[in-house]
């Protein structure tokens, strides 16, 4: 069997060399060993309750499956030339050690139309069940950071231009809540992943009657795939993979630039961990974001294997065409890259310093603008009218060269609008501007506690 392809048999002719190479896919797909080996174990014990096999034989199967998957696993696997895949590797090993006769009873009914769709879901299902679990990390990590830092104030941006005064546990918790979403939305990516096309044959069904539901039982599946057709040739929990790893890897993008700015000299409001930052090999002063920088950039390759797979997939007609061998590589390189990312976020959330006095300088009695024209409306002003002269004031505050609203004398206040009184003065202090929004979401220390505290359930 060895050097003989498992399709061989009505060709006579030798393959050219360039295209056994350009048709392999045992170089990548190879870390699928222990899916295909698992799969395969299922399989047959499913073809001996049919009588196929032999208790002996399906004993001997099974034995010859553990001993390739102690190969594999101390990297004593030998490749050979004919090994184009990692099924035709493995089937071609057991037939070595336990015999082509039984040996090649593996197959019956089986294609490998079924069989590597049913070891790329068994894949993937174990690599998100993993994601999920450093996902779920990376969301506990910033909660008890947000929870510990909740007194420290910052200021919130808008178009980047300082908008209103917010907790930098407010800032943790709205990162948080993205990731949150994704963890959500992988749970259903998950569950769409784990169903087995496995006992669909090439394309028509398997001739025997093989018990899907009993296969999908022993492999861990939650139903089938009711359509055979269907079964061999879905990619779209590929697609659905990938996209949800662009999308997890674009808010890692998004809360990687505001870090990014942050840790510039000239906000200054953190300061990055030397493991996760790097210098310059000509300016010996630099520290740089190198860690962040790679995440917002590692947002763009993703995304590129998202485009490309869709245009591979687009048009292909119904069931199993090769180019559906396009999906591994792109699928593989994600989970390693998604991986990493979210690893590396953790480490440099937890490991990052925040300088409160830095950030509480940059806090300016300007941004407390629209508080003043709440101060109005809880004297029974519309607010449309309040924002107006809340801006007078501003403008009056620049005028009369102040260093902020919060300058203005009573008597000034007055003449822009007579409704003004002495409180006006219990206006500028932000930590009572944070605290007046206690709304659900809002930014006020109750409210950002509530937040942390329905973040921190499901991880």
């Amino acid at each position: 069997m060895s050097g003989q392809k498992l399709w061989g048999g009505r060709f006579t002719g030798a393959t050219d060399p360039l295209m056994d190479l350009y048709n392999a896919s045992l170089p990548y797909d190879k870390v699928m060993y222990e899916e295909d080996l698992f799969g395969t174990k299922a399989y047959t014990a499913a073809l001996h309750k049919l009588s196929i096999l032999t208790a002996h034989e399906l004993k001997e199967i099974h034995r010859g499956l553990e001993l390739i998957k102690e190969e594999w696993a101390a990297n004593k696997f030998v490749a050979q030339p004919g090994d184009e895949d990692i099924h035709t590797a493995n089937e071609r090993r057991l037939g070595e050690l336990i015999g082509r006769d039984i040996a090649g009873k593996v197959h019956t009914g089986r294609s490998r139309n079924d069989q590597v769709a049913t070891d790329m879901r068994l894949y993937v299902r174990k690599q998100l069940q993993t994601l999920r679990q450093i996902l779920a990390e990376l969301i506990k990590v910033m909660i008890v950071r947000a929870e510990k830092e909740i007194g420290v104030l910052m200021p919130g941006y808008t178009h980047l231009q300082r908008a209103q005064p917010i907790r930098w546990a407010h800032w943790l918790s709205s990162h948080a809540t993205y990731l949150k979403t994704d963890l959500d939305r992988l749970d259903q990516v998950i569950e769409r992943v784990n169903v087995s096309p496995l006992g669909s044959g090439a394309l028509a069904g398997h001739p025997f009657g093989i018990d899907r539901e009993f296969l999908a039982s022993e492999l861990g599946f939650g139903g089938v795939i009711g359509n055979s057709l269907t079964a061999v040739a879905d990619r779209d929990f590929v697609v659905e993979v990938l996209f949800w790893g662009s999308l997890v890897l674009n808010h890692l993008a998004k809360f990687s630039e505001d870090l990014i700015i942050y840790s510039t000299a000239e906000f200054g409001f953190i300061k990055l961990a030397d493991a996760y930052s790097t210098g310059s090999s000509l300016m010996p002063q630099k520290k740089n974001p190198d860690s962040l920088e790679l995440l917002r950039g590692k947002s763009g390759r993703v995304f590129g294997q998202l485009a490309g797979f869709m245009m591979s997939l687009k048009g292909t007609p119904s069931t199993y065409n090769k180019d559906l061998q396009e999906d591994k590589e792109p699928l593989f390189d994600c989970l390693t890259t998604v991986n990493h990312s979210l690893s590396i976020a953790t480490g440099v959330i937890s490991t990052l310093s925040v300088d409160e006095e830095k950030m509480k300088k940059t806090l300016t009695m300007d941004m407390l603008a629209t508080d003043l024209a709440d101060y109005l409306v809880r004297k029974g002003v519309p607010f449309r009218e309040t924002h107006h002269i809340s801006g007078a004031a501003v403008a009056k505050a620049e005028k009369e060269s102040l260093s902020g609203i919060d300058q203005l004398t009573l008597e000034q206040y007055k003449e822009i609008d007579s409704r003004f009184e002495a409180d006006v003065k219990d206006v500028f202090n932000f930590e009572a501007s944070v605290e007046r929004r206690t709304a659900i979401g809002g930014t006020a220390k109750s409210a950002v506690l509530a937040q942390l505290k329905s973040l921190a359930q499901g991880l």
